[in-house]
């Protein structure tokens, strides 16, 4: 099959070709030419103003829900949700029923996933079935596929655990992946714990919760040299602790969600479920402490914390809503502040992390590759939704940064 992109900005920068305006030309799922102009007959022609490409985009952290829970989403769903939103490579968190706990169900996801356009990376637990009690065969998962560990929606609590995890990861080089909170500390709580907390009356859950968190697997990781990386980061000082931690030659990395750049805790006055979420949203300081680490570099990747709900476990009350939105369609749209530092935070700095090999936008490379507009705003409606829940604050709302579609070797989607 031919296709040909025509004449598309090219941002990627381990690209001879990045910054410039260039007809890419794709056989059978490679980049066979990459030129000002190509005449050719091909089978599709993508063609549009202002369009931009870059290598795909990947996710570090999405619910995907399946087995177990394939009323919120399937392998079949969320991919289609990702490619909606750009993306060619999602890995995906544990919490499955039953758990990513065995090299049996690594195997599953791998296999079950291998015919759909967005490639799929299975994370596997920390502990047996995410209960926090004694570690999983991490070292089988590994070799069966798994990309990474965690224990997804449920933050190993012992330190002694997490230590001898993080010593075991060490001889095969992974990564462990933890969502900072100390449940000990504000368990009951709701939303961030504050000034809007008291006004409105929910039990609140202290920054100090997950600062004490990161600031205990810092020191964990200085003992044991191994690799961490903390996802969903909401504070301030969250982020100083682990700009230090880099500073001191650690192995960490972190990441930050869409929402905690976009929504602050003072937009839940009107008790909207959808911005329920783990860690919750935090003060405004915050908010803008976290978008501006993400334009500075500071965040290594994004991760969407796509954690997708039925309707019934959000059109309740706010204290038995589940925690959680989906955020793989909205996500570029809500974050394109800085584009440069975006992409290199969705393609470069994740695939390095994790342990893949980089994508080249070069001749004779396969294709994997994003399709965008950076500059056009647009109203994200419930229509562009694809997957199977519709828990998302971002519906109405304006956004600017519009995909295209995604090409991943033979697969193309479309928006």
């Amino acid at each position: 099959m031919k296709v040909l992109i025509r004449q598309a900005t090219i941002l990627c920068s381990s690209s001879p070709f990045n910054g410039q305006v260039k007809d890419i030309l794709i056989v059978d799922g490679r980049i066979s030419r990459i030129s000002d102009t190509i005449s050719e007959s091909v089978d599709e022609t993508i063609t549009q103003n202002n369009i931009h490409v870059s290598a795909g985009w990947m996710d570090v952290f999405a619910h995907f829900a399946e087995p177990g829970f394939e009323h919120k989403e399937t392998l079949e769903s969320g991919s289609a949700a990702a490619a909606a939103g750009g993306f060619t490579d999602v890995m995906i968190i544990p919490n499955t029923q039953p758990a990513i706990s065995s090299k049996s169900q690594v195997e599953y996801i791998l296999q079950k996933s291998a015919s759909l356009p967005v490639n799929i990376y299975p994370i596997a637990t920390i502990t047996k079935n995410a209960e926090g009690k004694e570690l999983s065969e991490m070292y089988d998962m590994h070799a069966s596929g798994a990309i990474a560990f965690s224990d997804g929606k449920n933050p190993v609590q012992s330190p002694g655990l997490l230590l001898k995890a993080l010593q075991y990861i060490s001889s095969i080089k992974g990564t462990i992946i933890q969502i900072p909170r100390d449940r000990s500390i504000g368990e009951k709580g709701l939303m961030n714990e504050g000034i809007i907390s008291t006004r409105i009356g929910l039990p609140g859950i202290p920054a100090i919760a997950e600062e004490l968190m990161i600031a205990r697997d810092i020191e964990l990781l200085k003992y044991t040299h191994s690799n961490l990386h903390i996802t969903g980061v909401s504070t301030k000082k969250g982020i100083d602790l682990i700009t230090t931690a880099k500073k001191d030659g650690l192995g960490i990395s972190c990441s930050a969600t869409p929402y905690h750049c976009f929504f602050n805790d003072e937009d839940l006055s009107q008790y909207d479920t959808n911005l329920k979420v783990h860690p919750p949203l935090r003060k405004k300081e915050d908010m803008l402490a976290i978008r501006k680490a993400v334009a500075e570099g500071l965040v290594d990747c994004i991760a969407s914390h796509h954690f997708p709900e039925h309707w019934d476990d959000k059109t309740c009350e706010f204290e038995y809503a589940k925690n959680g939105m989906i955020g793989l369609e909205s996500l570029f749209g809500a974050m394109n502040n800085n584009t440069q530092t975006l992409i290199e935070q969705l393609t470069i700095n994740p695939r390095k992390i994790f342990g893949l090999q980089p994508v080249f936008i070069e001749e004779g490379s396969k294709a994997c590759l994003t399709i965008f507009d950076p500059d056009q705003s647009y109203i994200f409606d419930a229509k562009m939704i694809r997957s199977k829940s519709r828990n998302s604050p971002f519906i109405g709302k304006q956004l600017k940064g519009k995909v295209i579609g995604i090409i991943n070797e033979n697969f193309i989607v479309l928006n």
